[in-house]
């Protein structure tokens, strides 16, 4: 019905965005993933730099010949350090994107919503239904989605950019200061927002799902 037309379209933009969110969500956990086994290796690292630092070279008969071995080994085990930033700079890169696309896709929806709104009746808005949540619910999850992403990566973002060589134990608590990032996130889980939106998602396009029974009889 006509009426109907701009609910229709509002959650025909909702039935869009999320599949999107979910999508990158598995995107955004493949690429937490990865960087842990790199964490480690820098840490490592640093473990390695630290020890070499407080072993003198010199007084290691064997090691005598070579006056220039522990300034050599010093510059390999950097060279490798770096080498692992920049493959976390690209994972950090692949974080940015997730949270961009999310949100260009979270601005569609209000794009959408904002053009139909003043036609939309608010109990129209507010009201779920069995299969649905409401509109106005739907709308603030991905308000929520959008900010968690950003703050997020800005967390990681600052920690990464914490790193330099002058501070090596910083560099080798660096897996536990990521990990607890992790820790804190699962109080505000987007996977519990997606399992909430999965019966709306299945719900065949072109009909409103507003919760009012006569429509629905």
């Amino acid at each position: 019905m006509a009426h109907d037309q701009p609910l229709l379209a509002v959650q025909e933009a909702l039935k869009k965005c999320f599949p999107v969110v979910e999508e990158q969500q598995e995107l955004w956990q493949s690429t937490l993933q990865d960087c842990s086994p790199l964490l480690s290796s820098l840490s490592n690292l640093a473990e390695q730099l630290q020890a070499g630092q407080r072993l003198r070279f010199e007084d290691v008969p064997a090691l005598r010949p070579f006056p220039d071995l522990q300034e050599r080994l010093r510059r390999k085990q950097l060279e490798a350090g770096d080498i692992v930033l920049d493959k976390l700079a690209e994972r950090l890169a692949t974080l940015l994107k997730v949270r961009n696309t999310v949100s260009s896709h979270v601005e569609q929806v209000f794009q959408a919503y904002e053009q139909h709104a003043s036609v939309l009746d608010i109990e129209t808005i507010l009201r779920p239904s069995v299969v649905s949540p409401s509109v106005a619910d739907m709308l603030e999850w991905l308000q929520d989605i959008d900010r968690l992403y950003l703050r997020r990566y800005l967390k990681r973002k600052y920690l990464l950019s914490s790193i330099h060589w002058g501070d090596l134990a910083g560099i080798q608590a660096l897996p536990k200061a990521w990990d607890q990032i992790s820790e804190d996130e699962c109080q505000s889980s987007v996977s519990d927002i997606l399992v909430s939106v999965s019966f709306f998602l299945e719900e065949p396009g072109g009909r409103a799902v507003s919760g009012d029974l006569e429509h629905r009889s």
